[in-house]
């Protein structure tokens, strides 16, 4: 069984030309701390330093036979900074995104929370609408989250009696937001 720790770099690129897995190995042993090191000092973060470190060896191994490197520890550290400032580029493109489009996001959140203001106004509309029994078994069960059964004993009727109120309440709350989507859209 070969040693491959006692291996030269050269050595491991000619056998890692070849295909040997455990040469690819030996070379992910030798260089990941440093490599690691060198992504994380700059980006502060531990994913995205994995994830560099994921996207080298993964090109190192895809590109093998192709590959004219001549310096292995210099062509891994360059490709890692390089990968980092990538990140660096990609990072600060997406911050200045959100900035320049600060004002559309606040808009949209105002808008979405003025369409979920009237949507729950309309609901509880609706539930106001159902006949008396219907709306308080409703309400047991959706604000206050009472079981069936606690529902029944609370107003003396059997749990098929409240299954079937709540059913008819979400039937009518149904219906009547099909015909508000309708008028919508």
């Amino acid at each position: 069984m070969k040693n491959y720790q006692l291996y030269t770099n050269d050595m491991l690129l000619i056998l890692l030309k070849e295909d040997d897995e455990r040469a690819f190995s030996e070379i992910y042993n030798r260089y990941w701390r440093l490599l690691f090191t060198i992504a994380f000092s700059r980006l502060r973060h531990t994913c995205p330093a994995e994830d560099i470190l994921h996207d080298i060896f993964a090109s190192l191994w895809k590109n093998r036979k192709s590959a004219d490197i001549r310096s292995l520890d210099h062509y891994l550290s360059s490709s890692t900074r390089y990968m980092v400032f990538k990140v660096i580029r990609k990072n600060a493109q997406a911050h200045q995104y959100v900035e320049s489009n600060q004002g559309l996001i606040a808009e949209f959140e105002l808008e979405n929370t003025l369409h979920n203001k009237y949507l729950l106004e309309f609901v509880a509309k609706e539930v106001d609408a159902l006949p008396e029994r219907c709306k308080m078994i409703f309400k047991y069960s959706r604000e206050k989250g009472m079981t069936n059964r606690e529902i029944a004993l609370e107003m003396n009727i059997t749990s098929k009696t409240v299954e079937n109120q709540i059913n008819k309440a979400l039937h009518h709350l149904r219906f009547s937001m099909k015909k508000l989507l309708q008028f919508l859209f």
